[in-house]
């Protein structure tokens, strides 16, 4: 088929929706599709839209269901569609009507949806392959934090946390990721001036980033909201156990029973997790079973399979017809 996969972010950006539409691209390829990515329609033929970002992509969504109304749309949701958007903007409530398929891509973001679409829906967990271990640093517990530095991500708070850290801990915690605006640079330089064990190291290439995770000992996501994050998977893709904010989407990645979570905010439990995870090595030994648990859902094959199964749901439609 000739897919046109939309996403709002394109190559420069390094998100997640940008490495999330790098990955299916190259899935639906290889499965034999004709795929191009872009940032907003240009109105070619195509067989089947896989749109990313409810509200982001609304334009193209609109215009490919008016041209096309009977081809197969089908809609990815991110944290701020399902966690925001969907129950307060028009515009994404639409796109969710005028899909033919939604996809989330962890198992409570159906919790969400309206009754009547949730039939409709399909979980795809995202993947990443295994990341080889390489040896941790001496005499560092290294901690990392991998992600731009805006809202939705409450990015200070690990760094927080370390003000709570005992003298004798070997914890440093390194948050890799660019800031996206001036005021989210100054606040972090502040931080790192103040606390001596956080450092922001700004953004660097995905590579240098996993290469990094391949030799932490814990990573932490304190996110406000997700709708199933690219470094869950990238971590447990490493062996490197998570600590998580407990919200919906952190918990429909690392399942409901995970004992790393902390509450939204709350830089003091974070610490105290922090310091488990350092000294406790039964704590530490549990984190890592349960991930290693949930790895299981967040391998590449089982995600090219689903994907290339929704899309071979509308495929055999269509020659059907």
């Amino acid at each position: 088929m000739r897919i046109a996969l939309i996403t709002p972010y394109g190559r420069e950006h390094r998100n997640g929706n940008w490495h999330t539409a790098a990955r299916w691209t190259r899935f639906l390829r290889e499965a034999g599709h004709a795929v191009r990515v872009q940032v907003e329609w240009d109105g070619r033929d195509a067989d089947l839209m896989l749109a990313l970002h409810a509200r982001r992509s609304f334009a193209s969504i609109r215009a490919f269901a008016d041209r096309h109304p009977s081809r197969p749309l089908l809609l990815a949701l991110t944290g701020t569609d399902l966690y925001r958007d969907i129950h307060e903007d028009a515009q994404a409530q639409q796109a969710l009507e005028l899909a033919h398929r939604l996809i989330v891509l962890q198992e409570r973001g159906t919790d969400e949806l309206p009754a009547h679409l949730v039939a409709r829906t399909r979980v795809i967990y995202q993947s990443a392959p295994d990341i080889a271990r390489q040896p941790a640093p001496p005499n560092t517990f290294e901690v990392l934090v991998i992600g731009h530095l805006r809202a939705e991500k409450d990015p200070f708070r690990p760094a927080l946390a370390t003000a709570y850290m005992p003298a004798h801990s070997q914890i440093r915690v390194t948050h890799l990721g660019g800031a996206l605006s001036e005021d989210m640079a100054e606040t972090a330089e502040l931080a790192q001036a103040k606390l001596s064990r956080w450092t922001w190291a700004g953004g660097v290439p995905h590579s240098t980033a996993l290469k990094r995770l391949a030799r932490a000992h814990l990573m932490i996501i304190s996110s406000v909201m997700e709708g199933g994050a690219n470094v869950i998977c990238e971590a447990l893709a490493a062996d490197v156990p998570v600590l998580a904010s407990d919200i919906p989407g952190n918990v429909g990645m690392l399942g409901a029973d995970y004992p790393g979570y902390f509450p939204v905010g709350d830089e003091r439990r974070l610490a105290k997790l922090l310091s488990m995870a350092e000294h406790d090595p039964d704590f530490y030994a549990d984190l890592l079973r349960c991930a290693r648990q949930r790895r299981a859902l967040m391998r590449p094959e089982l995600e090219a399979s689903r994907l290339r199964q929704a899309v071979a749901e509308f495929e055999q439609a269509s020659a059907r017809a």
